[in-house]
C-alpha cells in the first residue's frame, strides 16, 4: 500500500470519528437524557478498559522490542518443552497478516521445525492480545483465561495429531 493510500485511509478514519461525534452531539441536543446516559456508559467502559489497554500496550511494546525473528529462530532450535513453549508464545505474540509469516515458517520448516509445531504456532495466532481487554469486558477474566488455556491445549493436541498423521502418510 502506498503512502498516499495510507494517508487517504487515515483521513477517512478521522471523518468517521467526527461523524460519530456529530451524531452523538445531535442526539444529546435532541434528547439530553439519552446523550447523558450514552456519555456515562462510555465513561464506565473506558474506566474498566483503559487500565487493561495500558498493560497490553506495555506487554506488546516489550515483546516487539525483545522478541525478534532471530530470537525466535534461536529458541526454536532448542529441544523438548522449551520449543513448545516458544512456539505457543510466538503464536500468541505474532501480529500482522498471516501471509507475512509463511516465508519465516517455511524457512523454519527447512531448518527442522516439524509440521505440528507450525500448526501449533498458527493455531495460537487466534489468541490476540489487543482483543483481550474487550473480551474481558464482555465475558469476564475467568472465561478469557479458561478459553486461552483450552485453545493452547487444543493447539498442542492438534500439533501432535498432525505429526502422527503425516508420519503415517509417509
Amino acid at each position: 500500500m502506498s503512502l498516499k493510500n495510507k494517508i487517504k485511509d487515515n483521513k477517512s478514519s478521522w471523518y468517521f470519528l467526527f461523524a460519530i461525534i456529530f451524531i452523538y452531539v445531535c442526539i444529546g441536543i435532541i434528547n439530553p437524557t439519552i446523550g447523558i446516559n450514552s456519555l456515562l456508559f462510555f465513561i464506565e467502559i473506558a474506566y474498566k478498559i483503559i487500565p487493561i489497554f495500558i498493560i497490553v500496550f506495555i506487554l506488546m511494546t516489550l515483546s516487539n522490542y525483545f522478541i525478534t525473528p532471530k530470537f525466535i529462530i534461536k529458541h526454536l532450535k532448542s529441544k523438548g518443552l522449551k520449543k513448545w513453549f516458544f512456539v505457543i508464545i510466538g503464536g500468541i505474540l505474532s501480529s500482522g497478516p498471516i501471509y507475512m509469516w509463511y516465508p519465516l515458517l517455511a524457512d523454519l520448516k527447512n531448518k527442522g521445525l516439524n509440521y505440528g509445531l507450525i500448526a501449533c504456532f498458527l493455531y495460537n495466532r487466534a489468541i490476540k492480545i489487543p482483543l483481550i481487554p474487550i473480551a474481558i469486558f464482555y465475558f469476564s477474566w475467568t472465561y478469557v483465561i479458561i478459553l486461552m488455556i483450552v485453545m493452547i491445549f487444543a493447539s498442542i493436541v492438534q500439533a501432535i495429531l498432525l505429526n502422527k498423521l503425516i508420519k503415517n502418510e509417509k
